[in-house]
């Protein structure tokens, strides 16, 4: 930090960190064929390296928030019997699927808020899944399960870094 401007030390973080996590999970989706990578991963990635200080950037609000998001986004699918349709890029837009992206964000919002695990790209997983993008159960525990993987790679590329990095909620944050 003594010989470098502070900005490009953090670009290059940022930069690196976030090429490695995708590519990690992204190597991960093409041996296994399935979706470990999906675009409210950035965002995330995003937060884990830029303010791994962030309660917003912990674990605890990253795997809650975006459990929400996956739980909030295929509700809203079953609740206008959406759960075996086409994704909207498909078939294009309908009153069916306008409902169950506004239910699954305003849901996935206020519960973020009420379970105190706010964490804005899980907004972004439950219009993935509310507009069926990615909208298979399997898929969706995938979702998580890439989302813990992502979690882990933040701890360890944190932590190695001489940064802290919470091992699950920010200190002072209440349970």
């Amino acid at each position: 930090m003594r010989r470098f401007p502070y900005r490009v030390i953090r670009a290059a973080f940022l930069f690196i960190n976030s090429f490695i996590t995708i590519a990690i999970l992204s190597a991960v989706a093409m041996i296994t064929r399935n979706p470990f990578v999906f675009p409210s991963l950035g965002p995330t990635a995003f937060l884990f390296f830029y303010a791994p200080e962030a309660p917003t950037a912990s674990p605890r609000h990253t795997i809650y928030g975006h459990a929400l998001g996956i739980l909030c986004g295929y509700g809203s699918l079953w609740v206008f019997g959406l759960t075996h349709a086409l994704p909207m890029a498909e078939v294009g837009v309908t009153p069916p699927r306008i409902f169950a992206a506004a239910l699954s964000l305003a849901a996935t919002s206020a519960l973020m808020i009420l379970f105190k695990c706010e964490h804005p790209p899980a907004g972004a997983t439950t219009l993935i899944v509310s507009l069926g993008i990615v909208s298979r159960p399997f898929h969706l525990v995938l979702i998580e399960v890439a989302v813990a993987l992502l979690a882990l790679q933040a701890i360890l590329i944190n932590r190695l870094a001489g940064l802290y990095y919470p091992l699950w909620k920010a200190p002072g944050e209440p349970e």
